[in-house]
């Protein structure tokens, strides 16, 4: 499987990554809110831009984005605008969600974008042409928010966003109990050992799922997403904890 470089972090090596994600509504939230990532231990700061009220404002749009790069010095910066259908606050037009990541990589503020499956293959592909052709990287992903798939099916669903040019792949699936989180870390178990050609990110969500955003270097799961004040998805970790967790479960397997 290959390591995915951005700035100075290495993806899809080592202990697993914390993305701590800034959900403002707000220029000034925003702000505030990478102020206080920026001096605490994420590896990588998502901004949520589906949470910002004047994101259609293309200018005001450039603005936050040219800010954030500044207080985050050498943080790697994800982009992403979550559609309303996958968890996120707003719906969002495919043209739109086209030409917001392609502005966003323009600026050259962001080092990663969030590309979901479910906008169709075409729309999927277009925003990863856009990266690509800047040099920034594409997480693809999948979110269901009612419901734990079958192993097989989540399998199936990871070697797809593989076979569209993901850079990274994410799934992040919804508990019903713990027996869908053995299924979730399964699944992630057999991708990374039989079929990965690029880093995973998966998780369980809610309380009952928690334990996957601890254990992602047995199963290989590259990413964990912790927060900062107020979660984006249920069931993140304050990053400090989360941080302190991974490094303990890496002595652990290291001893």
């Amino acid at each position: 499987m290959g390591v995915v470089v951005v700035r100075n972090v290495k993806i899809g090596e080592g202990i697993p990554k914390i993305c701590v994600p800034i959900i403002g509504r707000t220029k000034e939230e925003i702000l505030k809110q990478a102020q206080t990532i920026a001096q605490g231990c994420a590896d990588i700061v998502e901004w949520r831009a589906d949470w910002y009220e004047e994101v259609l404002n293309i200018e005001r749009f450039r603005e936050v984005l040219t800010d954030l790069r500044g207080i985050l010095g050498e943080k790697p910066l994800l982009f992403t605008f979550r559609s309303l259908r996958e968890g996120g606050e707003r719906s969002i037009g495919r043209e739109t969600y086209v030409s917001l990541n392609q502005i966003a990589v323009e600026t050259g503020c962001v080092d990663l974008v969030d590309g979901e499956l479910s906008m169709g293959i075409e729309i999927l592909e277009a925003v990863i042409k856009v990266a690509h052709e800047k040099e920034k990287k594409v997480i693809v992903s999948s979110h269901d928010f009612e419901r734990t798939p079958e192993k097989e099916e989540l399998i199936q669903k990871m070697r797809q966003m593989q076979e569209t040019g993901a850079d990274i792949c994410k799934v992040a699936v919804m508990p019903q109990d713990s027996r869908d989180v053995i299924t979730l870390l399964s699944a992630t178990e057999e991708m990374y050992r039989l079929y990965a050609k690029c880093p995973l990110i998966t998780m369980s969500m809610d309380g009952t799922g928690a334990i996957s955003r601890l254990c992602g270097e047995w199963f290989g799961s590259a990413v964990t997403f912790g927060m900062e004040g107020y979660p984006s998805a249920p069931g993140q970790i304050a990053s400090e904890r989360l941080r302190d967790t991974l490094l303990f479960f890496h002595e652990v397997m290291n001893s």
